[in-house]
């Protein structure tokens, strides 16, 4: 039986009603499956972590891979199928919670979790929180592998100079090497979502850039994309310091405030925000 027949059977038996508030789209492509965990190269030694399980269609491939997998999921009419359709597995661990309201790094010294790969078909709507839960509060990832929605995708990949760089495409790969593993069509869902999606891989690294206080890096990338038409100087005005200090910041760092965010490097941005920290501890 086909991923897709399987799929459609269980919503069926179960009369699962799609959730479009958690953006449920259920993955029906075993192609596009057989990728994802590939991607995340498992194997007995590994753990993954999946935030918004489904059906258990991933956590069962990954199970059959890696020593363990945590799965973790909101929805309460889930819950009752995935009991029954990992009931086979031992090496399956479902936690019934909010992914952005659960304490990742108490739950993976309480697992004793090692070699830990995040491996999701992420909902759209929160992609970003999430990426950012787990790589501000630095998470000891190996690896993130995640299906998004393709523009978001676009973005966190982006270079600067482009439309699509911004504050998501810094932070992210601040901490990670990161590359796009395949295209999904929305055809490869139940229900088909309007968008279409992409499966990205990001490699965690310490960072390559000498940042004094990672906070006011993070603030100063803020402040720059906030209003995206507008000047460095004039974007900066709120971090703090005094015209004239702003201005000599710039010159500091070489680096013309007549620029626009989008235009600017991650190092020249560790830059600036290294010399900003200097003015603001005078």
């Amino acid at each position: 039986m086909s991923l897709a027949s399987k799929t459609k059977d269980i919503v069926k038996h179960f009369e699962f009603k799609f959730s479009k508030s958690l953006g449920q789209n259920f993955l029906i492509d075993q192609n596009i499956l057989n990728k994802i965990v590939d991607s995340a190269e498992l194997d007995e030694n590994s753990t993954a972590i999946e935030i918004g399980p489904g059906i258990g269609v991933l956590t069962q491939e990954m199970a059959r891979r890696c020593k363990k997998v945590i799965a973790v999921e909101i929805d309460d009419t889930l819950i009752p199928i995935l009991n029954e359709t990992l009931a086979n597995f031992e090496n399956i661990k479902i936690i019934h919670n909010d992914a952005l309201k659960v304490d990742f790094k108490k739950l993976i010294e309480e697992e004793e979790l090692e070699n830990i790969k995040l491996v999701a078909n992420l909902p759209y709507y929160v992609t970003t929180p999430i990426l950012t839960k787990v790589l501000m509060d630095k998470l000891p990832l190996k690896s993130i592998i995640v299906m998004i929605q393709k523009e978001v995708a676009d973005r966190i990949v982006a270079k600067p100079g482009t439309k699509e760089y911004g504050s998501l495409s810094i932070l992210v790969q601040y901490y990670c090497d990161v590359h796009k593993v395949c295209k999904v069509s929305r055809n490869c869902f139940v229900p088909p979502p309007k968008v279409e999606s992409s499966v990205i891989k990001m490699d965690l690294r310490p960072p390559k850039y000498h940042v004094v206080d990672e906070d006011l890096f993070f603030n100063v990338v803020r402040q720059a994309f906030n209003m995206r038409r507008k000047t460095l100087f004039n974007a900066l005005k709120p971090i703090g310091l005094k015209e004239d200090e702003l201005h000599n910041v710039f010159i500091e760092a070489d680096i013309d405030e007549a620029r626009r965010g989008e235009t600017l490097s991650i190092e020249e941005f560790a830059k600036l925000s290294n010399i900003i920290y200097t003015k603001l501890k005078k």
